[in-house]
């Protein structure tokens, strides 16, 4: 089952957030392929919703790009700036309390292994 692009659409600053800090530097692609790994398919993140996310986090100040020539191709790397970094936990934190509230709010039972 994969998630509706409603619920990734409000998490994905903060999945992208989490990855470069996880990762120190990243590009769009491995991005995309890092998600779908990590949730064993069930997210998938669309070059059409990463790159606005990732420009629009570039404008706010939260992430750096750089540059590298690899042949004839360019790839544009992203990495958190401080504030960036000082985001990411706030993000976390916020997201992880939403869920708490969810759960509760929808009378959501844990899951026993």
């Amino acid at each position: 089952m994969n998630y509706s692009s409603e619920l990734v659409k409000g998490t994905l600053k903060t999945i992208v957030l989490k990855l470069l800090a996880d990762n120190k530097k990243m590009y769009g692609y491995e991005i995309t392929q890092k998600v779908k790994e990590l949730t064993l398919d069930k997210i998938q993140i669309t070059e059409g919703s990463l790159y606005p996310t990732l420009h629009a986090l570039e404008h706010d100040g939260l992430v750096t790009t750089e540059i590298e020539y690899i042949g004839k191709r360019i790839r544009k790397y992203y990495s958190l700036s401080p504030a960036g970094k000082a985001k990411t936990k706030e993000k976390v934190k916020e997201l992880a309390d939403f869920m708490d509230t969810m759960v509760f709010l929808l009378g959501i039972k844990p899951k026993t292994v």
